[in-house]
């Protein structure tokens, strides 16, 4: 019965980093952008959430229909700003770009929020469960794995079946021929990151609810993010999804071997992937 308990855990544990590794997916895999200052983004999103919960008095939900649009602000800004200027077929400026800013992001965070650790009020939300067959199943991560697997969904759909997924994926395939067609790769890019930054603010709210978050937790967050994208495949939105899945199983697997394995135990698996597939799980050769 614990291992059935940890392979549901697992799984809902890998919704969470499937809100992660989607913006991953869409920047990484699809445009070939290097997004370093990624789990900065979400970390800001989920300070700027909390301080709007606590200096308007708002709960979980009013909070992530603010942020939402803000996020995909910042990520409209951003592409603009700065991915516009280093995007190519060489990912080593946006890299560098990127990593300036998520020093930046850090530094710009502990000048606000100071290093303390914080969390959003979910009014018992975070604590609330079900029991099934008896295993105690949370609500918060039910919840964060149906959103999860909703926005997976329209993601796919976005870039298989709509004319702006089928422009982006034609950018970045072939940046000139998608020119001569009358695509402006620039503005596509921009609305793509915009969509993926518009998804971390769907996990901004999920992490500032399930547990604290302090301006120097980016970087975990990226680790998790580009780790689901690579064991998925690139390219593969639902390749990412289930990338995530195997990432949280692996974790909570190994929490129940031994407390302090756990995360190490996902970063065996994805060695191991990257070993034996470099593609990934469903990337192709």
């Amino acid at each position: 019965m614990q291992w059935l308990d940890a392979l549901i855990q697992g799984v809902l544990l890998g919704g969470m980093y499937a809100q992660y590794a989607l913006g991953m997916a869409l920047m990484f895999g699809v445009m070939r952008i290097v997004n370093i200052s990624h789990g900065d983004l979400v970390i800001l999103l989920s300070l700027i959430g909390i301080s709007l919960a606590s200096a308007f008095g708002l709960g979980p939900l009013p909070v992530l229909v603010a942020l939402v649009p803000l996020a995909v602000l910042i990520g409209f800004v951003l592409q603009k700003t700065v991915l516009n200027r280093v995007v190519g077929n060489d990912p080593l400026p946006s890299l560098i770009a990127t990593f300036g800013l998520s020093i930046a992001l850090q530094n710009l965070m502990l000048q606000i929020w100071s290093a303390n650790s914080r969390s959003l009020p979910g009014y018992g939300l975070e604590s609330r469960s079900i029991e099934i067959g008896g295993i105690y199943i949370g609500l918060l991560p039910v919840i964060v794995l149906a959103v999860a697997t909703g926005l997976t969904w329209g993601l796919d759909l976005m870039l298989k079946r709509t004319r702006f997924g089928r422009a982006l994926r034609a950018a970045a395939a072939d940046v000139e021929a998608a020119a001569m067609t009358g695509i402006d790769p620039r503005a596509v890019y921009a609305l793509a990151t915009a969509a993926a930054v518009g998804i971390l603010g769907f996990a901004a709210v999920f992490q500032a609810l399930r547990s604290t978050v302090a301006p120097a937790d980016g970087p975990a967050q990226l680790i998790y993010a580009f780790e689901a994208v690579i064991i998925g495949g690139m390219g593969s939105v639902w390749g990412a999804f289930i990338g995530s899945m195997v990432l949280g199983i692996s974790q909570a697997i190994g929490f129940r071997i031994d407390p302090g394995f756990g995360v190490l135990a996902g970063h065996i698996v994805f060695l191991f992937v990257l070993a034996t597939r470099p593609q990934g799980l469903f990337g192709r050769a």
